[in-house]
């Protein structure tokens, strides 16, 4: 298969939508190997109850009543292997089954589409056993490949608003490097986007933290 072949299959009507991602996925990885950041873009929202993603160490943290969606999360061991190492892996592995499938075994548009599905829960399943032998590396680290900090008493500003039992983000600062971590606030009271505060306490699992202002910055 020639390079110009290979171009033609890769940015086919079915292909051209995961080979852009999977470039993205590339250039995000190379941007934060070059910069030691994460691209984050501040939300506001509430997070649902039966999931909670902890951005620290990058995990998925399923509650004890979880949801169907929630434990087919836990099924693919996201409470433990970080999110964008998962959906990378996962993203590779369609693309190339699809472009696999491409060379081997021609077939009309629409069905190629529909092969996406299948390729795309194969990816899932095989990604899950890839991974697993790393799931005690990554039940030490967070998604940067640090050792887990003590937040308690760090101050940060909050990227999102909080109040009553919303959680929302908040930024700190670990030396140079930028840590989103998700809190709720203290009694309930309501605390602006772009705050400062100081996480005062955490939840006993470590879902998220709880911040409260009222002090001298």
């Amino acid at each position: 298969m020639t390079f110009q072949e290979f171009l033609n299959i890769a940015f086919s009507p079915v292909n051209t939508v995961l080979s852009v991602l999977l470039a993205l996925s590339v250039i995000y990885w190379v941007f934060t190997m070059l910069t030691g950041l994460d691209i984050d873009v501040g939300i506001d929202s509430d997070v649902d109850a039966d999931l909670d993603i902890d951005a620290p160490d990058g995990h998925v943290h399923i509650s004890n009543d979880p949801s169907a969606w929630a434990h087919f999360l836990k099924f693919l061991n996201l409470d433990i292997v970080p999110m964008t190492y998962f959906l990378t892996l996962v993203l590779l592995l369609t693309w190339l089954g699809s472009i696999y499938l491409n060379v081997f075994l021609p077939l009309p548009n629409w069905a190629e589409a529909l092969m996406v599905v299948p390729l795309l829960i194969g990816s899932l399943i095989l990604t899950k056993i890839i991974l697993k032998p790393l799931n005690p590396f990554f039940k030490e680290i967070n998604h940067k490949g640090e050792r887990s900090h003590d937040f308690l008493g760090r101050e940060g500003r909050l990227k999102s608003s909080i109040e009553g039992n919303k959680i929302g983000m908040m930024e700190v600062f670990i030396g140079s490097d930028p840590m989103t971590l998700m809190v709720k606030s203290k009694d309930g009271k309501k605390l602006e986007h772009g705050m400062r505060v100081m996480i005062v306490d955490e939840e006993p699992n470590r879902k998220f933290y709880v911040v409260d202002t009222g002090f001298n910055f």
